[in-house]
């Protein structure tokens, strides 16, 4: 049986030019129906739209490829699956150029590159700063939904005209040595978004992004069954954001329980770690449903222009719980305090501090309000004048 599916072989012209959508799908397609195997993609720029994975097949991306998303949105598949509300995808958008549903063991490997193409999704020609978000859709680089045994290791990602990789109600997730960077012109390029998935490892990986690098959600109003984002480990990765380098939940999310993150190196123009719940993030009329609990960050250094350690409710939210919150063995450069902040509907509840050093240029350096039992160990503050 062969267990090797070379592009080539079914027509995929690596000029830059020429859409290789069918060609490339056509691979993945005989990989699946023979049980599976890699479909490898050589050197060259092929250009392409949408490509579904399927069961048992390993996209590799060997030295000097280049996948090159369509400047077009008609050549994206919008990903309509049951139990998945696509109509209200965040962004406007349910577009992926590399994409699954309900696969299983599904891989993508190489030192290869991914690029976007994000930059023909905006308006360039007269901007100054960044773009303005256009009116139109713009896919992501990946999305995969209710996957079992997923891999992305070693290769590089590009110019995502929306989030990087979104992963929704997926299993037993594996994201090692990744590379990826979203030019700052550009609008919500994230980078790794892993929201109501179980059971996540990420590790070894470079981010820089415009947008927040890692996210932890759980997003209610997507699915038809409650959305539970646990068992996450996030270790050695180098972080580098226009906004937050960890993003932890928003009010209207579901639960977000036993995470970790260890070894991060975060540089931010921005905050550093960021659990917010404003009242901008929830439809009118309701109070919040997010239940955070057990969220382990240790050996951490942080240099960031705003916050270090951002955990805000804004007052008339209730969330059922925010609690289990540890930072240890921290190195901060900051311009503005850690802050803890729940609200009369919300107390933030054992959250701890320890063998922490924090240095920044703003007047106060940990702020608490409406809090329980907050533990503080071994914790060095210092004001230092700007620059």
């Amino acid at each position: 049986m062969n267990s090797e599916f070379d592009i080539f072989r079914f027509g995929a012209v690596p000029d830059g030019r020429t859409v290789c959508t069918k060609a490339i799908q056509d691979a993945i397609d005989a990989c699946h129906q023979a049980g599976g195997g890699q479909v490898v993609c050589g050197p060259g720029t092929f250009v392409t739209g949408s490509l579904q994975l399927k069961d048992r097949v390993e996209l590799h991306l060997s030295v000097g490829c280049r996948l090159l998303g369509s400047p077009r949105l008609e050549d994206y598949t919008r990903l309509v699956a049951k139990g998945f509300r696509d109509e209200l995808g965040p962004e406007k958008s349910a577009h992926g150029l590399i994409w699954a549903a309900y696969a299983e063991d599904i891989a993508v490997t190489g030192p290869g590159t991914i690029d976007g193409g994000g930059f023909a999704f905006y308006d360039t020609a007269n901007a100054v700063g960044k773009f303005d978000k256009p009116s139109t859709p713009r896919p992501r680089i990946g999305m995969f939904y209710q996957c079992r045994k997923l891999r992305l290791q070693d290769a590089t990602l590009v110019d995502s005209p929306c989030w990087t990789l979104w992963l929704m109600q997926c299993e037993n997730v594996q994201i090692q040595r990744l590379t990826i960077t979203g030019n700052r012109r550009m609008r919500n390029v994230d980078g790794i978004d892993i929201d109501a998935c179980r059971n996540v490892t990420v590790s070894d990986c470079q981010i820089e992004t415009e947008d927040d690098c890692l996210i932890l959600r759980s997003i209610q109003r997507l699915y038809e069954t409650p959305a539970v984002c646990e068992n996450v480990v996030v270790t050695n990765c180098v972080l580098d954001s226009g906004c937050q380098g960890v993003r932890v939940g928003c009010p209207g999310d579901g639960v977000i329980r036993n995470c970790t993150f260890a070894n991060l190196v975060i540089r931010s123009a921005n905050n550093g770690i960021l659990c917010e719940h404003p009242h901008r993030y929830l439809a009118a009329g309701t109070a919040g449903t997010a239940h955070i609990t057990n969220i382990l960050f240790s050996q951490v250094v942080v240099d960031c222009q705003r916050n270090p350690i951002k955990v805000v409710v804004e007052e008339g939210i209730a969330l059922p719980r925010l609690a289990g919150l540890s930072f240890a063995d921290f190195r901060i450069r900051s311009g503005a305090p850690c802050v803890i902040q729940g609200c009369k509907e919300t107390t933030i509840r054992d959250v701890s501090f320890a063998n922490v050093r924090l240095e920044t240029t703003g007047e106060d350096a940990i702020l608490c309000r409406h809090c329980q039992n907050v533990h503080l160990s071994n914790v060095t503050l210092a004001n230092r004048a700007e620059g």
